[in-house]
């Protein structure tokens, strides 16, 4: 068994002031939140050796990983993202003032606008995936593989559990 972290002794605490209410789940999402936090910074950290905001990887990487001509409208960035379309906007404002996206209006529908990847935005992130790649396997490796393959499962799961739970009661 695993030396106790301190979620455990939280959850000691509620079982000892408040016996009645089960709050094992508790146990589950304070871990996940403070991971998010500590996987957040170690993320942060490779991204600013690059130069870059974790957003701005966010949307360099939704670009270029749809492939050849690495372009997606404003609304299938918006999708792919789950961000609003003022984020969308601001977002593609910011990475076009620095050379690293272009926008174009489609010629058959100017309503349509098109976010390109340049060439400056393609050498930013093939420069930065592998690291960011690295950075990320680095930080599951306290997990064998057969744990993180468990593990990828087990959150996907829970992932359509509370993405189905959202649709229901109208909150995504």
């Amino acid at each position: 068994r695993m030396k106790p972290d301190h979620v455990d002794e939280i959850l000691e605490q509620w079982r000892r002031e408040r016996p009645d209410v089960d709050t094992s789940a508790m146990g589950i999402i304070g871990r996940i939140g403070r991971l998010e936090r500590l996987i957040g910074a170690q993320l942060d950290r490779i991204f600013e050796e690059h130069g870059l905001e974790r957003w701005e990887f966010d949307v360099l990487a939704t670009l270029r990983r749809s492939g050849s001509p690495y372009q997606l409208t404003a609304g299938q960035l918006l999708s792919s993202m789950m961000i609003t379309s003022g984020a969308v906007t601001n977002r593609l404002d910011r990475l076009e003032k620095r050379g690293f996206v272009r926008r174009e209006s489609d010629p058959s529908d100017g309503r349509v606008v098109f976010a390109t990847l340049t060439d400056a935005g393609l050498v930013k992130i093939d420069t930065a995936l592998p690291d960011h790649a690295a950075n990320e396997t680095k930080i599951v490796a306290s997990l064998g593989a057969s744990d993180q393959a468990d593990l990828a499962d087990l959150l996907r799961q829970l992932h359509h559990g509370v993405a189905a739970s959202n649709a229901q009661s109208g909150a995504g």
